[in-house]
């Protein structure tokens, strides 16, 4: 919508197939592209890449999803261009957190991870359940303010009353937020995994497992256990020709965090299945393990 504002040519790609892209990049002269994270996996990983002549674009924006910091680093020296992160939803108009491409800074490989600093147009806070704002560092709900704030929900009386809030927009998204000022997404607060009464974020679980150099995407899911009520279950998709187990790949994440946070367990699929916007419908990869479970939480 802000390239049809500004009156630019705006291409669409039915589906993210990276020759075509890549193609329509060196033809059309393509300065700008907004893209999920597995499309740049997967530009990165094409054969042609090197050979084609880029230098049209100037910023590739991307989202929805974890991306790992060498993947991101990668990019930038392929590419030669900005990349830009952008975290928001349709109740605030759209993106209003930016992860700067002065931001993106390979030196400040912290900084990588974060969904950025709120807009001049945008406030962002950090509140626990009952709506106090918590300190630096401390994991909580992320509270919107921004002046493209909805009025409410169409035809869903009531639920505005639970995700507004004196001028604030409850996202239901957790995280913390740095000395720096930089902000951190940890889950979706409903996403969240309770193992032995311990919180864990499955998105902080997948961007240290996607620091492993075999893994092209990941995601994890909380999943019945016996002695924990709940346990966190990777689903990994490893990159063409790459050889490792899963052992290896759970022994690597115990290096990046605590115990209690580390995958129970671990398997290998082909492709994980994505909806319409490039996501991860999690709750497809959750049903087969909670069929005949009538509580779904541990």
């Amino acid at each position: 919508m802000m390239a049809f504002y500004h009156g630019c040519m705006v291409y669409l790609i039915e589906q993210a197939d990276p020759d075509q892209l890549l193609t329509a990049i060196v033809e059309r002269k393509l300065t700008q592209g907004l893209v999920v994270p597995t499309v740049i996996n997967a530009l990165l990983m094409s054969p042609r890449i090197a050979t084609l002549d880029l230098t049209s674009l100037k910023i590739i924006m991307y989202g929805g999803s974890p991306i790992a910091p060498e993947t991101l680093v990668k990019a930038m020296e392929v590419f030669g261009c900005g990349l830009a992160q952008g975290y928001g939803m349709t109740e605030v108009a759209g993106a209003c957190i930016f992860l700067a491409p002065e931001d993106h800074d390979p030196s400040k490989p912290n900084h990588l991870l974060s969904i950025g600093r709120p807009s001049a147009l945008a406030k962002l806070d950090v509140r626990d359940a009952q709506g106090d704002s918590l300190p630096d560092g401390e994991v909580g709900e992320f509270w919107i303010n921004s002046v493209g704030l909805m009025k409410g929900y169409w035809r869903r009386p009531g639920e505005d009353e639970v995700v507004l809030r004196d001028g604030w927009y409850r996202s239901g998204d957790a995280g913390y937020r740095d000395a720096d000022g930089f902000y951190y997404l940890t889950d979706r607060v409903k996403d969240m995994i309770v193992s032995g009464a311990e919180n864990v974020y499955p998105a902080e679980v997948e961007r240290a497992l996607m620091q492993h150099p075999s893994l092209l995407e990941v995601a994890v899911i909380g999943i019945p256990h016996e002695k924990w009520g709940e346990a966190a279950h990777a689903i990994a998709v490893l990159k063409p020709g790459a050889d490792t187990s899963a052992d290896e790949i759970l022994a690597f994440t115990r290096r990046l965090l605590a115990g209690f946070k580390v995958p129970k367990s671990l398997e290998f699929i082909s492709a994980l299945p994505r909806n319409a916007f490039g996501k991860v419908p999690k709750y497809v990869l959750r049903e087969p393990f909670w069929a005949g479970h009538k509580r779904r939480v541990g």
